[in-house]
């Protein structure tokens, strides 16, 4: 089946500092990251902070231009388009924002977040549209006149989805949407993402440093490290094969203390990514590192459907 996203050795640099006394600085914020993300599929990243997930959510919908590599859309190279052909293939996509606060301008009334849309699209405004946005998100059509610092943080991530399909797009990247919710609203939002998806036909990648929420909500399992892919897990419940991926699951919160084990921590201090360590940038972190990891920068597999980027997987 032909991937609705194919993402090929994407890389983004960037440059800090420079100056009077300092020396510039460059550093490699994600690192050579294929991915393929079917229609209908949603696809999970997950990883410390810090680790290039928010980055590549903008290098996909080409919020931030790549450094190297590329990206197609339905067939479509994105990276090579002029911008109007952006801007209307960007009918196409959409992101969620993870603070809804500051992804809506307080200026606006709600009628004129979701309206803006179309506005930059220059497409006519039905009729019927804020009201129909409204309730596809669970919103009364009376608050169409209210401005965000009004509602409730879930009320205002709501109307952040809602501007996100206001063009009806095949993909909607969510970048960390319930990280600043109550847990009982981000389980709402969850439903509602569900619901949107099957209604409305919808593909997402889904960034998250939830792995939990994770497991739970998506279809496959991106995991990444300084910039880099290090597993894709080909199942939500598959067995991690990365160390890392082994510690970010055991540190999730198991509710019945019957079922919790004796943690391991990470060793170590994560390097810093503007002088990222000669090998696999794990190697200082890991209790299974031998001196050939601390030399060879290991590749993510690509002969097995459970990818993994390590000397001795588990």
């Amino acid at each position: 089946m032909t991937p609705l996203i194919q993402i090929d050795a994407l890389s983004k640099r960037f440059r800090s500092g420079g100056g009077l006394l300092s020396r510039p600085r460059t550093m490699l914020a994600v690192r050579d990251v294929s991915l393929s993300i079917a229609k209908g599929e949603v696809v999970g990243v997950v990883g410390e902070s810090g680790c290039g997930k928010s980055t590549l959510a903008r290098l996909v919908l080409r919020l931030i231009e790549p450094t190297t590599g590329s990206i197609t859309f339905d067939g479509t190279e994105v990276t090579a388009l002029p911008p109007a052909a952006l801007r209307r293939l960007r009918r196409r996509m959409a992101m969620v924002f993870q603070d809804p606060y500051s992804s809506l301008d307080p200026r606006y009334t709600l009628a004129q977040v979701l309206a803006e849309p179309y506005q930059v699209q220059r497409q006519r405004l039905p009729a019927d549209a804020i009201g129909q946005m409204l309730s596809a998100v669970g919103l009364p059509e009376s608050l169409a006149q209210s401005h965000p610092h009004q509602l409730s943080g879930g009320q205002r991530q709501r109307v952040g989805i809602a501007r996100a399909l206001a063009m009806r797009p095949d993909f909607v990247v969510l970048d960390e949407p319930t990280a600043s919710l109550d847990v009982s609203i981000q389980a709402q939002i969850i439903a509602l993402l569900e619901d949107l998806r099957d209604r409305m036909g919808l593909t997402y990648l889904f960034i998250s440093h939830d792995l939990g929420l994770v497991r739970y909500f998506c279809d496959r399992i991106v995991v990444m490290y300084l910039g880099a892919v290090v597993e894709v897990l080909p199942d939500p419940k598959a067995a991690p094969r990365h160390p890392y991926t082994a510690a970010l699951i055991q540190s999730g919160f198991v509710p019945d203390p019957a079922k919790r084990r004796d943690l391991t921590p990470l060793q170590g201090e994560i390097p810093s990514p503007f002088a990222l360590p000669p090998g696999c940038a794990f190697a200082s972190r890991c209790a299974f590192a031998s001196s050939r990891c601390r030399t060879e920068t290991p590749k993510l597999s690509q002969d097995s459907p459970h990818p993994v980027a390590c000397h001795h997987p588990l």
